[in-house]
């Protein structure tokens, strides 16, 4: 017996290597959710909203490179749909399921739960059509065809992908089409391939002064080692923007620092905008990474090679994929040294007069606690900001949400992290504003027998919208007042150490403990209400140039 549409459609996706679906119950997408949990292979998470499970399977998607999610039509999806809008801003192939209601109900037009009760059952999936690469509704006839071109655009367009699946069909066997071929994957244009190759060469070996830009995109296509190979190969010195953080060691001899126009780090400004040729490998110029738009690169300095085209000159060429051109320049340049400079952390940490906790000794001390292989997940915000500019060891992988910037998105994506790579020591630094949006998901730990390290900088508010506002003591800017050093064991935590600290010493005493301990810690930091890092400072000085037009 042929298997049913839903068991071919996971029995794809674990081909893949996924064998966890993130989501919520939902009458709808009950043969999806049964067939997982009655799965050998597979595993059903279940998270505490439908939000918070989409922004799970955006964490692990960073670790395994592509993730699921199953949500139930209508009020499931819709939940989920911020934080698919992130994973499509931010390159990540997120496989949603939407369980709908079966085809017969549909074509009556009957009025059923979960609709707007005027018999339009096209209304989310058209809603949903805007914020995927490929999008379908699988039939028994279309699933096999359909699946294929589905994995195949998320692969290449590395954004996810809407698959709806009525119920009846659901548990329908599947019609096999022997007609059906895979998508072969894109090959560049040899003749646009050789020319962009012998451009960027020539410029290349005619100077001894320049800069690698390497992107967050590489990384989205799998293609981090491809540009660490390059980078060995050829000597060249590299730097990073914000969003592209640690995507290559920061520990490599060659790389001189984190770039951000204006704001920060001048030397490493001097180095990158002074360079004769900038080379971006899938580097986005966006506010956050440009220092809010301060960054000075000319055009006739920027050799961009994006995932599908290279610009040269303000040239664009297209045809031409960014694994080709690198396998290319890899090949074809030589190694050379080059004029560089040595990337530094932060300063060391600032002892207070009256031993409260600053932010000039919060990040520096924070630096000397990561370790190599340690997974960071910084939430939006000025927690992240402070970390930055740390040197990061051997490595390790940071994560932040720099270019959709939704508050609230750390917290359930450390969790997708940590069960993605349960080996590693996953690292959650979080404001206590953007935590009280989906905290619940500390329960999800708990219930996986998880070990995170959740570090909750509690400032008394909204600390960015402070900084960043006209008026910083508005009442928008302030919180509901938790206990957060409780809320593990409210969240069924028995054996979590916890801790509240307000003063140097007991931050230092009880980061000992959370290095030394092999049980989770959750980690309450107070500051003072405007104790802010010195990009956070930077960017209020900056706001009217990241808010003009």
């Amino acid at each position: 017996m042929n298997n049913s549409v839903i068991e071919y459609i996971l029995n794809r996706l674990y081909d893949l290597g996924i064998s966890d679906i993130f989501g919520v119950a939902g009458d709808y997408a009950f043969p999806i959710e049964d067939t997982i949990c009655n799965s050998k292979h597979l595993r059903w998470i279940g998270n505490c909203n439908e939000l918070n499970a989409a922004y799970a399977a955006d964490g692990y998607a960073r670790i395994k490179g592509m993730a699921a999610l199953s949500t139930t039509f209508g009020v499931g999806e819709l939940s989920a749909i911020n934080a698919i809008a992130g994973s499509y801003a931010e390159n990540l192939p997120i496989f949603h399921l939407v369980g709908m209601p079966a085809s017969g109900v549909q074509k009556s037009k009957r009025l059923v739960h979960h609709t707007l009760g005027n018999g339009d059952f096209d209304i989310f999936y058209q809603l949903a059509q805007r914020l995927a690469c490929a999008h379908a509704i699988l039939t028994p006839e279309n699933c096999i065809a359909e699946m294929e071109r589905l994995i195949a655009t998320a692969l290449k367009e590395r954004r996810p992908v809407y698959i709806g699946l009525p119920s009846d069909y659901a548990v329908m066997p599947v019609i096999e089409n022997t007609s059906v071929t895979t998508p072969k994957k894109p090959i560049s244009d040899k003749e646009i391939l050789e020319k962009v190759a012998s451009l960027i060469i020539d410029k290349l070996t005619q100077s001894n002064n320049i800069c690698v830009l390497p992107g967050i995109l590489s990384t989205r296509l799998g293609l981090s080692d491809n540009v660490q190979a390059f980078i060995d190969k050829t000597g060249l010195p590299y730097a990073t923007m914000f969003m592209d953080k640690s995507i290559l060691s920061e520990s490599n001899a060659q790389y001189v620092g984190m770039y951000d126009g204006k704001l920060m780090t001048p030397d490493v400004r001097e180095f990158v905008e002074n360079s004769e040729y900038i080379l971006g490998i899938g580097a986005m110029m966006t506010d956050f990474n440009t220092g809010s738009f301060t960054a000075s690169i000319k055009p006739t300095q920027f050799i961009s090679i994006m995932s599908d085209y290279v610009e040269i000159d303000s040239v664009v060429y297209d045809d031409i994929y960014m694994e080709d051109v690198l396998s290319a320049l890899t090949k074809q340049l030589p190694y050379k040294k080059y004029h560089q400079i040595k990337a530094k952390g932060l300063s060391n940490s600032v002892l207070s007069d009256n031993g409260e906790i600053t932010a000039q000794y919060l990040y520096p001390r924070l630096e000397k606690f990561f370790k190599p292989n340690d997974i960071i997940i910084a939430e939006t915000g000025t927690s992240s900001m402070g970390l930055g500019f740390a040197l990061l060891p051997e490595d390790v992988q940071f994560h932040n949400q720099t270019l959709w910037g939704s508050i609230g998105w750390a917290t359930p994506a450390s969790f997708g992290a940590a069960l993605a790579a349960p080996e590693k020591r996953v690292i959650l630094i979080t404001g206590e504003g953007s935590h009280q949006l989906t905290v619940q998901e500390i329960s999800q730990f708990v219930r996986f027998g998880l070990k995170p390290i959740i570090l909750v900088l509690n400032n008394n508010g909204y600390l960015i919208e402070r900084l960043l506002c006209d008026y910083p003591e508005a009442y928008y800017n302030d919180l509901a007042q938790w206990n957060y050093h409780q809320l593990p064991k409210a969240f069924g935590a028995k054996d979590w150490h916890c801790a509240k600290v307000t003063t140097i010493d007991e931050l230092n005493k009880t980061l000992e403990i959370a290095e030394s301990t092999e049980r989770a810690s959750y980690i309450e930091i107070v500051t003072e209400r405007y104790e802010a890092s010195e990009l956070a400072q930077k960017l209020k000085e900056s706001k009217d140039s990241l808010y003009s037009f």
